[in-house]
């Protein structure tokens, strides 16, 4: 990978810990249950992504 192309990963993964953290925050502070459970669904669709992007920088890191 390039430079270029490895810096865009790194802010990739900061993008979806930080889309995370807010998420998280947000169902936490929301009072309507159903919008609080679908909060936490999506933030669990982006700590998912977030691990899979973690994982091809390790592979990378590897070779």
């Amino acid at each position: 990978m390039t430079q270029k192309e490895l810096l865009y990963m790194e802010d990739a993964i900061g993008h979806e810990q930080n889309l995370v953290s807010l998420l998280q925050d947000f169902s936490n502070n929301v009072q309507d249950k159903n919008l609080a459970s679908f909060l936490k669904k999506i933030a669990k669709k982006h700590t998912v992504m977030e691990k899979k992007l973690m994982e091809i920088m390790e592979g990378i890191e590897n070779e």
